[in-house]
Order: structure tokens, then C-alpha cells, then sequence
């Protein structure tokens, strides 16, 4: 059709420039491009709850409001065993591979934080010192996604409909630059030092009006100057433990991990102010909501026949879930408001983009062991695996074999080896490895140990190794990786401090098993209970938009969903 469509113009005039054949040819394809997306929602909501436990759908589901998660469980698609098919399971890499539609060991966000041999330093996953903070005298917007090394699938949408508009934000810079990918239109995270939404000179040079007077409004400080109180009575939180729990940590001002938490009172304790401690309380969610829905209007999202997307973060589930637990009141509470912000959400998207016009996924970047020391207490499998100790035994043991102690760092459970040292001396690089492989491997709490050269070729019938491959990639990861028992959780040393809260990052269902909830246009209500991979999120946004696969994606589309197309 398009060519007949070419060849009349020739027909039809006897001569015509290049010039204007370029510029019919351009309009030609534009209206060939539109037509290919009329059957595609005018705007993509991603949501990413920082920590989040798949059972908590279940667990608080009676004290969830109608509009809120509820609504996405019942009305749309429910699916139930979304799982992460690598490790870590961290922030950075789970936001990357929702994305991305593939694994860490394609687009190289291993870790929130990895050892980067040519520095010798250990980097932020989005650290840019060749960018500049915009919106902010702080260091906070030296950021940028050039260490993700494969395109998003807001990526795809830009580079095949140069209008598409793609928006992201969170509390955390992770959390908002991965999603929104290299070509976002805005990636917007939270400045502690100011309290203030920022970006940097790699997306924009300057702030948006829409942001900058939503900045003005100071949000921070209001809340900050009121009370954290339980939302409903605090008698009936009864899917939770005591509030008064030993394997919690304590807020500033605060001698019992308790109800309520004055926060204006808060930040009177000396070094803390209200934008530092805000992300801490579940009011930061309200924030990032209503910066969302700012978003809407101040971008013209979803208002005309051109998708667009966006990306929604909300990190202070993570922040409150490191500091109390999955079985504290204070993360019930956090849910329970969290779900009315997704209710506030849901209904602004009906009001002004259209109930039949958006499409919303929901998930999780990853979700949360129960407090070691609770399980320990409690007499089931777990603990806490002391690095330090370790670490200098391991040390002591190279200076014995080999005169010198080889190794550069540990981070993540990877240990890397110093190549240079190893060359200098002489010595069989790969015997080093395999020396150090074999005594980590006795320590008490490591379940296995895989060395580098293992990774590339991965056993098909070796599940463990399959996921720490996936999460492998040579230029970030170590010599060495390896993996602790279940219900571990490493700590760099033993202290009182360090059997309060929890952590996250294994292979192991309680970290690996998210919620995956689909819901608005063209999304059928159901519930699939077969395994879903996070990499199929992307794979299914790719047939919902009418794109070209993501360059390295991996992951298989949900085809519950697209079937009923």
C-alpha cells in the first residue's frame, strides 16, 4: 500500500523534487506509524513497590480499600507466581530487568553497588561524575543510565515514535533512571539534602515549570511536621507482630520501636532534618504519588493518539521494610496507606486520561527475608553470615600459599581477585580462583560457590547456577560469587545493631516472589498461576504497543494476556 502510494506521485507529475519527496515520504510514514498504534492504550503506568512481598495482597487484603489493589486483583489480570530468575535480587538490577526485558548478565546493572577494577572504588549503579545536578546545589543529580547496557522498552517506544512522551520518577535515583531508560523525555528522584524532586544535565537542563512548582510547595516539611499514627486502630493490625519488637531498629528521638512517631520531634535529634528523615514514613508514598499525577498534567500524558508511558517507584516501602521488618505494624500501616495512594492514583489516571485509555502494570523490584534473628528465635533455618571474619581468614590463608594477599575486594557475595598482583608473581590465575572457590566454600552459611569461568557456560539441570549466571557479567562481577544458606543474611560483623531490621538479595522465594498485576485497556480478568518470569513484563508491553522486540530481551510474553487481545 505505502509503495502504490509512492509510485502515483510519480505517476501523477511529470516531475518533483527530492525535496518535497522526503517531506511527503515523512507524512506518509507518520500516518502509516499512527495507524499501527490505534489499537494501543494512550498511556503505559508502570508501578514498581520497592519491597514488596507477594503475600501482602493476601495478608492486608481485608484491610485494603475497593480501589486500590483490590481493584487490580479483581477486575484485571492476576498473576500469581511472578518470579525473579536470577540473583541479586536488588533495586537496581530489578528495575533494570523489568525494563529491559532480560537478565543483569545482558544489561549489566548486577547490583545497586558493584567493584569497578579500572577506579578501584566501589560505584553507584547510576553514578555520572560527567553530568551535572539540575534542580540542586547537591551532588544528588550526578546521575545518569550509562552503565545499563541494553535499551528499555521506554527506549523502544521513543526510537520508534520519536512523540511518545516517557516519564520517570521515584524516591530513589535508581529507581527513576532505569525505568525511564536513555531517551526519557524526564527522570525525576529525591534530593535528602533539600527535599526537592531533581534530574540531571543527562536528561535536561533545567526543571520543568510543572516540577519546579510542585518543588515549591515544600511537601516534605508539612508532613514533617505532624504525627505517624497507625490509619485504622492499631488493636486490629493483628497480620503483624507486636509493636514493641526486639529485631526492630529505633528512628531518631526514639527509645522503643513504637506508635506514634512524632516527626516533628524527630528532626530536633541533632544531624537529622526533615528532608533526610521524610522517606522514612509512609507519607513520602503520598508525595510521590501526587508528583505523579503533577506529572499528568504537566507533561499532556496520554492526551492524544500517541502512547505514552509512566514510570512510578515507590521506594519508602524498602526504607521502612529495612528498618522494621515484614511482620512490623509500621509495614502493615505503610501498606494499608500505600494502597489508597494506588486508589488516589488509579482514579486521576480514569479522570484524565479515560477508564477504557491507560493500561497500569504493578510488581515489585524484589521482595524480603523475615528478620534472621526472628527465625533463629523461632527455631527455623537461618541467620546471619559475618563477612569481616571471614574475609581476614581467607586473606590470612593467600599470604600463607602465596606470600601476598590476593584479593582486591568483596561486594555482593562477589570476590575479586588482584589480577595484576597474580601476573607479577607469576602465578596460575585460575588456580588462585580455585584455591579461594574451595575455602569459601567450607565457611558455615555458604551453600554454593561458583567461579567465573563456571558462569559462561552455566549446567542446564543446575537451577543455583542458572540464576547466578543470569545475574553475572564479566565486566562488573567478581572472580568469585557465591551464595549462603537459606534464611541468611550477610552482615559485615556481628553486632546488636545488625540483628534488628532485614535485607533482601538471594535467590530464594521469600526475596524472589513478587506481585505481577495487570489492569485497564485491553487487559482481561483472570488469575495465571503458572511461573512468570520478571523479564516477561517487557515482552508483554512490546505486543501491547505494537513494537519491535527490545534489542537484548529475553523474556517470553504473557500470552494469558495478549490472547484475549
Amino acid at each position: 500500500m505505502f509503495l502504490r502510494g509512492i509510485k502515483s506521485i510519480f505517476l501523477g507529475s511529470k516531475y518533483i523534487d527530492m525535496k518535497r519527496l522526503i517531506a511527503i515520504t515523512i507524512t506518509l510514514c507518520s500516518t502509516f506509524a499512527i495507524g499501527q498504534q490505534k489499537n494501543a492504550p494512550k498511556l503505559i503506568v508502570g508501578i514498581v513497590v520497592d519491597q514488596m512481598c507477594y503475600e501482602y495482597l493476601y495478608r492486608y487484603q481485608a484491610k485494603f480499600s475497593d480501589g486500590g489493589f483490590q481493584k487490580l486483583m479483581r477486575k484485571g489480570t492476576n498473576c500469581r507466581n511472578a518470579n525473579y530468575n536470577y540473583v541479586p535480587t536488588f533495586t537496581g538490577p530489578g528495575h533494570a530487568s523489568i525494563y529491559t526485558g532480560t537478565t543483569p548478565s545482558n544489561h549489566g546493572i548486577v547490583a545497586n553497588e558493584w567493584f569497578d577494577r579500572e577506579s578501584g572504588e566501589v560505584i553507584n549503579c547510576v553514578a555520572d561524575s560527567s553530568v551535572t545536578s539540575v534542580g540542586t546545589v547537591s551532588s544528588a543529580g550526578l546521575c545518569s543510565p550509562k552503565n545499563l547496557k541494553a535499551n528499555t522498552i521506554t527506549d523502544q517506544l521513543k526510537l520508534t515514535y520519536t512523540n511518545a512522551k516517557v516519564v520517570s520518577m521515584s524516591i530513589k535515583n535508581r529507581g527513576a533512571i532505569l525505568p525511564g531508560g536513555h531517551l526519557s523525555d524526564g527522570s525525576y528522584w529525591y534530593d535528602y539534602s533539600t527535599g526537592d524532586f531533581v534530574t540531571s544535565s543527562y536528561f535536561e537542563d533545567q526543571l520543568p515549570n510543572w516540577v519546579t512548582n510542585f518543588n515549591g510547595k515544600k511537601y516534605a516539611e508539612k508532613y514533617m511536621s505532624g504525627v505517624w499514627n497507625t490509619i485504622q486502630d492499631i488493636a486490629t493490625y493483628t497480620e503483624s507482630g507486636p509493636d514493641d519488637s526486639p529485631y526492630e531498629h529505633l528512628l531518631p528521638g526514639k527509645t522503643k520501636p513504637v506508635f506514634p512517631y512524632n516527626l516533628k520531634k524527630m528532626t530536633e535529634e541533632e544531624g537529622v532534618t526533615a528532608s533526610s528523615i521524610f522517606p522514612y514514613t509512609p507519607f513520602a508514598n503520598t508525595f510521590l504519588a501526587d508528583f505523579a499525577i503533577a506529572s499528568i498534567d504537566g507533561e499532556g500524558l496520554g492526551q492524544d493518539d500517541q502512547t505514552d508511558m509512566l514510570c512510578i517507584s515507590f521506594s519508602t516501602p524498602d526504607i521502612i521494610g529495612h528498618a522494621f521488618g515484614p511482620y512490623s505494624v509500621e509495614i502493615e500501616d505503610t501498606y494499608i496507606r500505600l494502597d489508597l495512594e494506588i486508589e488516589k492514583l488509579i482514579k486521576a489516571l480514569e479522570r484524565k486520561v479515560g477508564k477504557k485509555n491507560f493500561t497500569l502494570f504493578l510488581t515489585a523490584d524484589h521482595a524480603v527475608v523475615p528478620v534472621p534473628q526472628y527465625l533463629t528465635d523461632k527455631n527455623l533455618p537461618g541467620g546471619y553470615f559475618f563477612i569481616d571474619p571471614n574475609l581476614t581468614m581467607l586473606k590470612n590463608k593467600m599470604i600463607e600459599r602465596y606470600g601476598q594477599d590476593l584479593i582486591l575486594e568483596q561486594e555482593n557475595l562477589n570476590v575479586y581477585l588482584d589480577h595484576d598482583s597474580i601476573a607479577i608473581l607469576k602465578l596460575d590465575r585460575d588456580e588462585v580462583i580455585a584455591f579461594a572457590a574451595a575455602e569459601i566454600q567450607d565457611w558455615e552459611g555458604v551453600k554454593r560457590v561458583f567461579r567465573a569461568d563456571q558462569l559462561y557456560n552455566p549446567s542446564a539441570s543446575d537451577e543455583w547456577m542458572q540464576k547466578v549466571s543470569k545475574g553475572f557479567h564479566h565486566a562488573e562481577s567478581g572472580d568469585i560469587i557465591f551464595m549462603l544458606e537459606p534464611g541468611y543474611l550477610p552482615k559485615s560483623k556481628d553486632s546488636e545493631s545488625a540483628r534488628k531490621g532485614t535485607s533482601h538479595g538471594s535467590a530464594y522465594s521469600y526475596d524472589a516472589h513478587v506481585p505481577l498485576l495487570w489492569y485497564g485497556h485491553g487487559i482481561p480478568k483472570q488469575e495465571v498461576f503458572r511461573q512468570i518470569n520478571i523479564t516477561d513484563i517487557s515482552a508483554t508491553l512490546t505486543h501491547l504497543l505494537n513494537l519491535q522486540n527490545v534489542n537484548a530481551i529475553t523474556g517470553r510474553p504473557i500470552l494469558e494476556i495478549l490472547d484475549k487481545q
